[in-house]
């Protein structure tokens, strides 16, 4: 019995000591579970700050660019138009596999097989062997006579080819010449496009920045005049450092101070402002500019329309004799800018506040050339069929069905769209025209013929121009809708799809120029006014020095040529539909003579100019009066038949232009 006992104790034992190792090794694997999950929060912790380090380093090295970008951009080798000339090398003549000849058969390879014991039966074994050699050998010449001849024809039209690509380098090496010659002679054209070349060329421009220029150079002055594009203020980032949050398990960003911010974007302009001029005076071999006029603008939507719009950021007047001495490693790129070359510079670039150019590529006469470094398809040269299938692609991407007619038998109809938005089934007919010139009122009565013999039950016509009154006016209250060029460009971009408007600028062939002089010696501001009855239609609608242009571009300043002593371009069918008459005021500038009155000026008239600067009439206004120092010149009102006529003004204002403007529904701080 107490062995028995004794072995059931032992049993137990064993039995707990099994649960006790069983026990530890469990908790030795809990204890090894939780080294290893410490060790990865640790080694993730590592990580996650390793990717903050990561992310922060390049928020630094992109702002080091920005800093550094006029010293980095003067260590730049100069553009030299040699740079330009091509190679006449081509590559060597390959002829791939036809150089490797047709391998002629072996006798060896075509052995006699059977024929038996007598000579008979081996002599036609043998003759059999020898009758699938020769066809064999035959075969193989055949092949090779056919590699020769691809050979040669291959031979030939590299030959040819080469011819062509050597031709095409020496007549590109001639055209270089030529235009070198050109400039050395200052002709404008070959200057814009010479200086073109070495902006584009430039290696000193950060991959993300825009390059897209208009420009124009005015020989007389030997003065180039610039437009370029300059870096939106999402080029500074807005966060300054990165850091891991493990409480929160997300990164998180330290956002760099609005003042920093704004201080850095404004060196980053006057920085690439002053790169501009470095890289146009090294350029120049030939000694063919004594002045550079730079306009450096963003490209962003202006926050009164939304709409994409150029901001003129930037502007100088900097001449050879005072540039070229600059040592521009070494300078303050703002200082430099603004006094050392007394520029202006917006003072909050960030909320796109411009600052006025006293010259545009536009105002010198000659022919702007523009360039841009995107692939947007111009709308004006676009083929017929393919602008027709833009349309509908951008009609699809709007949510619609839409497909294009046959070109012919399509009844006036381009495109063919169902709007799941109105009615199911709900039938649009679209018409497309590439027109530069404002479309007549006559398009737009034809397609709401269309849309009612088609029994549709929208008609919509889009154009690259724009529309006149009479065409807004007949489209009213009927189920027309009319895109204007710069509304469809803007559609296309906020869809997806790519399209320009030539360079950018509305057609310059459907404006008038109204030219105003007057006798004696007061300085004037002379100012427009688009309004609705006795009202302007708002801020952005009143042009005078601080706002040169309407947000559409239908009315804006020009600089006067004699014997104008002010002058204004307009494009009357380009006015808000909203608008019936554009009011011309004239004020004394309280800046350059603040105790001047009107009481000088006299014998004052408008000279009404076409586009071609051809007059067409004169308009004789008011004299002024002593003690007032706004006058109201007169106004443009549209009649029922869409002409315009002049009515004299006279109203005079002793509290100069704000007075004025006040009367005319504005607010003046």
């Amino acid at each position: 019995m107490s062995r028995r006992r004794s072995g059931m104790v032992g049993v137990w034992a064993e039995m707990r000591r099994e649960q006790q190792r069983q026990a530890q090794a469990a908790a030795r694997q809990a204890r090894e579970r939780e080294r290893q999950a410490r060790a990865y929060e640790r080694q993730a912790a590592q990580d996650h700050k390793a990717e903050a380090a990561r992310r922060t380093a390049e928020l630094e090295a992109r702002v080091a660019v920005l800093q550094g970008l006029l010293a980095a951009g003067c260590r730049a080798p100069a553009f030299r138009p040699d740079t330009l000339l091509r190679t006449e090398q081509v590559p060597p003549f390959d002829p791939g596999a036809l150089a490797r000849p047709v391998l002629m058969p072996d006798p060896g390879q075509f052995p006699a097989h059977g024929g038996g014991w007598t000579a008979n039966g081996r002599a036609q074994a043998q003759a059999e062997a020898r009758a699938r050699f020769e066809q064999a050998w035959y075969a193989a010449q055949a092949a090779e006579a056919q590699r020769l001849e691809q050979l040669a024809a291959r031979q030939r039209q590299y030959e040819q080819w080469a011819e062509g690509v050597r031709t095409e380098v020496r007549r590109h090496n001639a055209g270089v010449a030529e235009a070198a010659r050109g400039v050395e002679r200052g002709e404008p054209d070959a200057v814009v496009e010479y200086f073109t070349a070495a902006l584009y060329a430039s290696a000193s421009w950060p991959e993300h920045f825009p390059r897209q220029l208009s420009a124009a150079y005015d020989q007389s002055a030997r003065q180039l005049v610039l437009d370029w594009e300059l870096p939106g203020h999402g080029v500074v980032p807005e966060a300054k450092s990165v850091r891991w949050s493990p409480g929160e398990n997300q990164y998180r960003e330290s956002a760099r101070p609005a003042i920093q911010r704004r201080a850095l974007y404004r060196e980053t302009l006057a920085q690439s402002a002053l790169l501009v001029l470095h890289e146009l005076y090294a350029a120049d071999n030939s000694g063919v500019l004594e002045s550079v006029v730079l306009n450096g603008f963003a490209d962003e939507p202006d926050p009164a329309t939304g709409l994409r719009a150029r901001h003129i950021l930037v502007t100088v007047l900097a001449r050879r004799s005072s540039f070229v001495h600059l040592n521009l490693a070494q300078v303050d790129a703002v200082s430099c800018l603004t006094d050392g070359l007394r520029g202006q510079l917006s003072a909050r670039p960030d909320q796109l506040t411009a600052v006025r150019p006293d010259r545009r590529p536009q105002d010198v006469g000659n022919r702007v050339v523009t360039h841009r470094d995107d692939d947007d398809p111009d709308l004006y040269a676009m083929d017929p069929i393919a602008f027709e299938e833009l349309v509908a692609e951008l009609l699809r991407a709007m949510g619609m069905e839409a497909v294009t007619t046959q070109r012919s038998g399509d009844g006036g109809v381009d495109v063919v769209a169902s709007d799941a938005a109105m009615i199911r089934g709900a039938k649009i007919v679209v018409q497309v025209k590439r027109y530069r010139n404002t479309v007549p009122p006559s398009a737009v009565r034809d397609l709401f013929g269309t849309v009612q013999s088609e029994g549709a039950n929208k008609g919509v016509l889009v154009t690259t121009s724009s529309f006149g009154p009479g065409s807004h006016d007949f489209a009213a209250r009927k189920p027309l809708e009319l895109i204007s060029g710069p509304e469809l460009v803007d559609l296309l971009h906020r869809h997806g799809l790519r399209g320009r408007l030539g360079d950018g600028t509305p057609p310059d062939d459907d404006h008038n120029v109204l030219g105003m002089s007057w006798s004696g010696t007061v300085a004037l501001d002379v100012c427009a006014l688009v309004c609705r009855g006795g009202r302007v239609l708002g801020d952005d609608h009143f042009v005078f020095f601080n706002n040169p242009a309407t947000p559409d571009g239908s009315v804006r300043a020009l600089p006067p040529a004699a014997p104008d002593r002010a002058s204004l371009r307009v494009a009357f069918d380009a006015l808000p539909a909203a608008a019936d008459r554009l009011v011309l005021v004239a004020a004394v500038d309280p800046e350059t003579d603040p105790h001047a009155d009107l009481a000088g000026f006299t014998d004052a008239r408008i000279r009404l100019l076409d586009a071609r600067s051809a007059e067409l009439g004169v308009l004789e206004v008011s004299d002024g009066r002593p003690g007032e120092t706004a006058l109201v010149l007169g106004s443009f009102r549209r009649r029922d038949t869409g002409d315009w006529d002049f009515v004299l003004g006279g109203k005079g204002y002793r509290g100069g232009l704000e007075e004025l403007v006040r009367d005319f529904g504005l607010d003046v701080e």
